[in-house]
């Protein structure tokens, strides 16, 4: 099968699927708040007007109140301004 895009065709020439190697964020990741070093739960992701947001719980705090982040779009992925992936590099 050929599949056709702007970058021409990726599967006939056995190039690399450039779109699987982009971030994106799913329900149970974690993610480091750069400021503090705390590790968030992503809990619920939603779509509000023309954004996506996601729901962070800090790990192992369960009785403290959520967060609710804007999932920004970019080059290589969807990312959340102030937080960094808890894992290694990984795509999703």
């Amino acid at each position: 099968m050929v599949v056709d895009t702007l970058w021409g065709s990726l599967y006939s020439q056995g190039q690399p699927n450039l779109l699987m190697s982009l971030m994106k964020i799913q329900v149970g990741q974690l993610w480091k708040k750069d400021a503090t070093g705390d590790i968030y739960l992503v809990t619920r992701l939603y779509s509000e007007a023309l954004s996506t947001m996601a729901v962070l719980r800090k790990s192992g705090a369960e009785g403290e109140a959520q967060v609710r982040v804007r999932v920004e779009r970019g080059s290589k992925g969807q990312t959340i301004r102030g937080f960094s992936p808890a894992q290694e590099e990984e795509s999703y």
